[in-house]
């Protein structure tokens, strides 16, 4: 969901199943005070990238869009089609074998084989072109026997929405109101927050978190607004995409006008310096898959056989009517306290067995599709096909065969950096896991065996990792004495970036300053990994200037007995922090 902001406070607190105990910790940047956090899923390859924004000292998405660039030109075989566009697929049976794309900039229409597909455009696209099953709206109560669900089914959907960008200039600004601007009143208006001036109006129970979102994300001027949004008024939210998009630039230039001319709203000195004309789809199509999450799965903190994925964000589902229920707060949430896991049969469709998907579209009821679509989890899920996708091409079967290698999907992810709340690496492979710990100091509670508990996060208010007792000039020491001599070729280090800081690619000046720019101080920045066979060094390699928080060091294959990370400086913390070890032959 590209348009959504996110709760101001929103951001993974890595429990296992139950309630979360993280504690949200001092912000440099903001005004601080003690606030409950929502749980909000990170993916690890979003993170990588997000930290390499960070580390350029900007939190713009026109550098977000280059460093998405340069990760995919280096990718090794990854092949990337840019400015192109799906519009139809080859069938064989029942399974996809190709599909037709069009290069809008070099005029050429591509035909892309493969043995396996994965849906991650939104809409569902290739699953409708490939006829998949798919659902749209709202399904009925008993069907699941969702306790918020509407009594009867019906196709109530989330609008679009339309975002724009103000600056503050100093002196008065003067606005004037083009034609195609639709007027709003205040009384329209009254249950939106549209400035730190007019406080909205609430009606009936609302939930925390509701007013969480909307008493920060929309109380300012220079930025917004998520409930700028229309679901259009026939039934297919697709088709009518163009038409919602002209009803929308109306309405958020009437929005502007209403915060320029409409009275007081404290945007005297504000001048429009941009407006987006891409809407931001929430919902359309979902896929079905092998399994169908529902709200009963998110709010019981549901951990599954076959979790590939979680999410924590709260059930969001706006009101139909979009902007113009003007009598209806924007959204009713429903929020809860833990994390759900999400199974690898939702991502899975049901009828095309060489089909996947990942994002919005998979397979969820609307009550659950409330919280899977947020990007946070729609990345992790992702992540998760995209791996299983790579098993399958190793074993030389299809999606539906992958629950005979479901553990290993699990562990892979495991050892990528992926949490799956419920499980721990058990991965037979790493030698770390028998290997005896010590380190040269420790912080009571952070003992350094914590680096091969399984948990490479916090989680039930427990730090799972090794925290040295400050750094001696001769930098501080974890090692590994292994079971036996082994041939080793990989050292997995996890570090700490502290998950308590979000990291958002936002125009928002408020969400910019909530956030730390540069390297998190507590990320190791230079070590050293030495191999050794009794007294004797076999290996060595040294790394400096470390800025993410997975890090791989690799050796030619050598023989030893035992591993030792030295750290010598951090970014700035006064103790070495590690999650995670791991070892490999």
């Amino acid at each position: 969901d590209k348009t959504e902001e996110n709760n101001d406070e929103s951001n993974e607190k890595s429990e296992k199943t139950d309630k979360y105990g993280m504690t949200d910790e001092k912000n440099e940047n903001a005004k601080t005070q003690k606030k409950e956090i929502i749980p909000y899923p990170i993916c690890s390859v979003v993170a990588v990238f997000k930290m390499l924004v960070r580390i350029l000292n900007t939190l713009r998405s026109r550098i977000w869009d280059m460093v998405l660039f340069t990760a995919v030109k280096s990718q090794p075989h990854l092949t990337v089609y840019l400015s192109t566009a799906m519009e139809d697929c080859r069938m064989e049976g029942n399974e996809i074998r190709e599909i037709d794309a069009y290069q809008l900039t070099t005029e050429t229409h591509w035909q892309i084989r493969g043995n396996i597909f994965i849906d991650c455009t939104g809409n569902a696209t290739l699953g409708y072109y490939a006829g998949a099953e798919y659902r749209t709206g709202s399904e009925g109560r008993a069907e699941f026997n969702e306790p918020d669900a509407p009594e009867q089914a019906n196709n109530d959907r989330m609008g679009n929405t339309l975002l724009f960008k103000a600056v503050d200039r100093g002196h008065s600004v003067n606005f004037k109101r083009p034609k195609i601007a639709r007027h709003f009143t205040e009384e329209e208006l009254k249950y939106r927050t549209h400035s730190a001036v007019h406080e909205a109006k609430t009606k009936g129970d609302v939930d925390k978190a509701y007013l969480r979102m909307t008493s920060y994300s929309t109380s300012s001027v220079d930025y917004g607004y998520w409930w700028i949004e229309l679901p259009g008024k026939t039934e297919d939210i697709i088709d009518e995409y163009e038409e919602i998009r002209d009803e929308l630039v109306s309405c958020i230039y009437g929005v502007w006008d209403h915060l320029k001319n409409g009275g007081d709203h404290g945007a005297e000195n504000y001048d429009l310096e941009w407006v987006g004309m891409l809407p931001g789809v929430r919902e359309s199509r979902r896929l079905v898959g092998d399994y169908i999450l529902n709200e009963n799965d998110v709010l019981s903190n549901r951990v599954f056989e076959d979790a590939v994925a979680y999410g924590g964000w709260a059930m969001d589902i706006h009101t139909p009517g979009g902007l113009y229920d003007f009598d209806e707060l924007p959204s009713r949430v429903v929020s809860f306290d833990g994390a759900y896991t999400i199974p690898y049969r939702s991502y899975c469709s049901r009828n095309i067995p060489n089909m996947m998907m990942a994002g919005r579209n998979i397979s969820a009821t609307k009550m659950a599709m409330g919280s899977t679509r947020v990007m946070g989890t729609c990345a992790i899920g992702g992540q998760a096909a995209g791996t299983a996708a790579a098993l399958c091409i190793k074993y030389h079967c299809g999606p539906k065969d992958m629950p005979e290698h479901m553990e290993e999907l699990q562990q892979l992810l495991l050892k990528d950096d992926c949490y799956i709340p419920g499980y721990r690496n058990t991965d037979p492979q790493d030698l770390a896991r028998t290997a005896q710990i010590s380190a040269t100091s420790a912080r009571e509670g952070f003992a350094p065996e914590k680096v091969i508990n399984g948990v490479s996060r916090d989680e039930n208010g427990i730090r799972n990792m090794w925290s040295s007792d400050g750094i001696s000039p001769e930098g501080e020491t974890l090692t590994l004495k292994l079971a036996s001599v082994k041939k080793v070729s990989q050292v997995r280090l996890t570090f700490d970036s502290n998950f308590n800081y979000p990291i958002k690619i936002t125009l928002s000046k408020k969400r910019q300053l909530q956030q730390r720019i540069g390297v998190p101080p507590e990320l190791v920045k230079d070590y050293t990994v030495t191999l050794w066979r009794g007294e004797q060094k076999m290996a060595e390699q040294k790394v400096t200037e470390n800025d993410q928080r997975q890090n791989v060091v690799t050796f030619e294959p050598t023989e030893c007995d035992k591993v030792t990370i030295t750290i010598h400086t951090t970014n700035g913390e006064k103790d070495v922090h590690i999650y995670e070890v791991r070892v490999y032959s």
